[in-house]
């Protein structure tokens, strides 16, 4: 995209404040993901839910001259302003406009499931004969598709691009936008179909963006999507594709068996494809790209190498701890323009005062000098201290890169020198493409090497916050409590990533863990559940605020604030007893409590109270009565009060069954992780933790042999076990072993065996085709974190916090 502030103006019909011939390449809707100042603008979106135009101070503090809002700010110095009606209805007018000026050949993916796999399988297969523009990530939506529409060039041939819709409507809007000359559908879901009446309305919403498209390919196995779209669009050219053989395409032989190819059935026409997965998902997501891959007119041979060639799609990055105190961020999938400015916008988020760069060599066919000159020049903005270079053609250029340079033929190269050991105290991003082999780099440089893993899902995390915030006003605070090292999944990892987000509060307890964070550069505000007496000094100096529960610990702690001679009102939380008899002031000392909170050098921030079963249908009469009890309590105490402090009373159970009393503040916990007792809500949201190993090896017994300490299994029949490098040391109870428990291979359930050992455990595999080295799940999807805490007998918070510190976290965005 590359238009003055007056075309954009006169193309949209807004109006324009200040320079007419500034140069917007980007429009930029998030302050978070700013990492350029150069030829940007920021659009501050507008919704019932939040305003952008909060955020326009954060924006111009970045740098941003330009601002595109519905509202004028004139206190905003040395700004240009496009004053606009509406922010989405501008976005999507310009991509309309921006969409029609190039001839290029259009492919809008739309459906429940698959849309991002086949698209970056689509790519993958197609980049190297035609220029192509694809949707960044999934990016999708009212937003999105616009958003991923001004990406295109006067160069592109070619463009890919998701499509995707949560209610009724909002297809039409974007069809108008965007009218695919190739209409694909993939998989139709569940995802959400809470939104529609009946899951033929949901259908036809979809397939809506196929009103004016020539050809439509889809997922024909689902007999209702195969009849509204034959009967709607009998007179454009349609190709189905999947597992019944009443599609155009499928597969001819048992793909569930042990043959090693696919035999493929086109029309009349047969071919073979090599398989080395078997899952549904994966084999139709294939089968649709070798579908859209007849379609441009490429042959068997071709497609059968293309295939072949396919990697697995990981639109992940990826952090880890490093040696030498290092965060490594691991971006070594793919490599490209749009995959580079993502990762210089996640790395954004962290707060290592000094970073270094490892990138290679793009492998897209482009004008390198072109190309390479806008890699650099976007390094350049980003202000590393180092950059490695690594290939034959980015080598070139090394004299335009500002930083600290060094370049390298190859990965071994760079390993096999010293540059990498030299490298303390910084966050260290490889960029790569795969064909260079940067994992290696990633292995290189992560402190913790053992197999077993807990991946958390940082988007995942976010997406069930906002699931959670759905429910609420928008006014309603949010503290999310990341207490227990965060649950297990990590202390300051997750925190720094919410802070990012702009969560409200953070809750911790016990002050040893708020310390951790703000030496870690955590600024927003943390509560300590339960402040020992002991801490108290270092919870002033840390600048956490206590929850205060009794009037020992209130006498207590306004002693010390005499002791240090702290002249501000020291802020407390104040937490009332209303039935779960744990801790809290009761009704009868509430006179005596405002009295004492009058004379001493405290503000309270918070008074609030915990709900003992807010997840259990049957004691809705108990919840309701303490609900009540903390609203007449709170208003008893507020009345002795010249300010009113905010109140919360709901967790993530609460947040779901009794969100009329979200009062000015809920708690979230385990609802980000993915939990929750509504269904309903529970189908919304997202896993966000995976436990995963590897396969160390398998083995052959016989009739009778006996596996294990103690010999609690005897095969009854010849088999095979799976050995895996995980144990009761990780955090898998004993009391699983002897097939209680099971894990997931290949999607697959597969029985613990024999007694769960301090480091291993084995696994029965039967004569499943399972190989050494292949991932395991201990829980994640299958099994899911409810049904592997139902192997313990305990709750997904005891599974969570049991994990070791010796499994390595990794943090993801997808």
């Amino acid at each position: 995209m590359k238009y003055s502030t007056q075309n954009i103006a006169e193309i949209t019909g807004s109006k324009l404040i200040g320079s007419d011939d500034l140069l917007i390449k980007t429009i930029e809707f998030d302050t978070r993901n700013i990492y350029t100042s150069s030829n940007i603008a920021f659009l501050a979106i507008n919704t019932s839910k939040n305003s952008g135009e909060k955020y326009i101070q954060s924006a111009v503090e970045k740098g941003v001259k330009i601002i595109i809002s519905e509202h004028y700010f004139p206190n905003l110095k040395d700004v240009t302003w496009i004053i606009v009606e509406n922010s989405i209805q501008f976005i999507q007018k310009l991509a309309k406009y921006h969409l029609q000026q190039f001839p290029l050949k259009t492919i809008g993916i739309t459906g429940s499931n698959g849309k991002t796999i086949v698209k970056e399988w689509l790519y993958q297969s197609i980049f190297d004969e035609f220029i192509t523009v694809k949707s960044p990530k999934s990016f999708n939506s009212q937003l999105g598709l616009p958003v991923s529409l001004l990406e295109i060039t006067e160069r592109d041939e070619l463009g890919i691009f998701e499509v995707g819709i949560s209610k009724l409507g909002e297809m039409e809007i974007l069809e108008n936008i965007f009218s695919p000359e190739i209409g694909v559908l993939t998989h139709i879901g569940s995802a959400h179909a809470s939104n529609f009446e009946t899951e033929e309305q949901l259908i036809k919403e979809k397939i809506a963006l196929f009103k004016h498209s020539k050809t439509i390919i889809f997922n024909g196995d689902n007999a209702l999507v195969y009849n509204l779209i034959t009967n709607l669009y009998s007179s454009k050219n349609l190709i189905s594709f999947g597992f019944e053989s009443h599609n155009n395409v499928h597969i001819r032989n048992e793909w569930r068996g042990t043959s090693e190819e696919l035999l493929i059935q086109y029309f009349n026409e047969e071919f073979k494809i090599p398989i080395s997965q078997r899952d549904e998902a994966t084999l139709s997501n294939a089968m649709c790209v070798i579908t859209l891959l007849k379609e441009l007119k490429f042959d068997h041979a071709e497609i059968t190498k293309k295939i072949n060639a396919l990697k697995a799609v990981e639109m992940r990055l990826e952090s880890v701890n490093g040696l030498r105190n290092n965060l490594v961020i691991n971006d070594s999938y793919n490599l490209d323009m749009d995959s580079l400015k993502i990762a210089f916008q996640f790395i954004h988020q962290y707060n290592k005062p000094k970073k270094s760069l490892i990138l290679t060599d793009f492998v897209e066919g482009k004008d390198s000098e072109k190309l390479y000159n806008e890699v650099a020049e976007l390094t350049n903005e980003q202000d590393f201290s180092k950059v490695f270079l690594i290939g034959e053609e980015i080598v070139n250029f090394e004299n335009i890169f500002t930083a600290q340079t060094f370049t390298f033929n190859n990965t071994t190269e760079l390993i096999e020198s010293t540059q990498l050991n030299q490298i303390e105290d910084e966050l260290i991003l490889l960029k790569g493409a795969r064909k260079f082999e940067t994992d290696r780099l990633k292995t290189f440089l992560e402190l913790q090497k053992h197999d077993t893993v807990l991946e958390v899902n940082l988007n995942a995390i976010i997406h069930n916050i906002n699931i959670h915030k759905s429910l609420l006003q928008p006014e309603t605070k949010m503290m999310a409590m990341v207490k227990a090292y965060s649950y297990g999944l990590g202390g300051y990892e997750i925190a720094e990533f919410l802070q990012h987000h702009h969560i409200d509060y953070l809750g911790v307890a016990y002050a040893d863990e708020g310390i951790d964070l703000r030496k870690n550069g955590i600024t927003t505000p943390i509560m300590v559940m339960n402040p020992e007496q002991h801490s108290y000094n270092s919870i002033i100096d840390y600048n956490l605020e206590p929850e205060i529960y009794s009037f020992r610990v209130l006498d207590l702690f306004n002693e010390q604030l005499l002791h240090k001679g702290t002249q501000r009102k020291y802020p407390i939380h104040i937490k009332l007893e209303t039935g779960m008899h744990r801790l809290g002031f009761k009704a009868d000392e509430l006179i005596e409590l405002k009295q004492k909170l009058n004379t001493m050098n405290v503000e309270v921030k918070s008074i609030f109270s915990h709900l003992s079963s807010a997840d259990d249908e049957n004691e809705k009469d108990y919840t309701m009565d303490q609900i009540l009890t903390f609203s007449q309590n709170s208003e008893k105490l507020m009345e002795g009060l010249q300010y009113r402090p905010m109140r919360h009373i709901l967790n993530s159970s609460g947040i779901v069954n009794y969100s009329d009393f979200q009062y000015d503040m809920v708690r979230i916990g385990i609802g980000m992780v993915g939990i929750s007792p509504d269904q309903k809500i529970k189908k919304q949201l997202r896993n966000a933790v995976r436990f995963k190993t590897v396969i160390s090896q398998i083995s052959e017994v016989e009739k009778g042999d006996s596996i294990g300490y103690n010999r609690k299994f005897k095969a009854e029949n010849t088999t095979k076990i799976a050995t895996i490098p995980v144990g009761y040391a990780d955090g898998i109870p004993r009391l699983i072993g002897n097939e209680v428990g099971k894990v997931g291979i290949h999607q697959k359930l597969f029985p613990i065996i024999g007694n769960v050992c301090m480091d291993m455990m084995m696994i029965n595999i039967g004569n499943e085709s399972i190989n050494e080295g292949e991932e395991v799940i201990i829980f994640n999807d299958k099994p899911s974190l409810e049904e592997f805490s139902n192997y313990c007998k305990t709750i997904p918070y005891e599974v969570l916090t049991s994990i070791s510190r010796r499994v390595k976290r990794i943090y993801i965005k997808d």
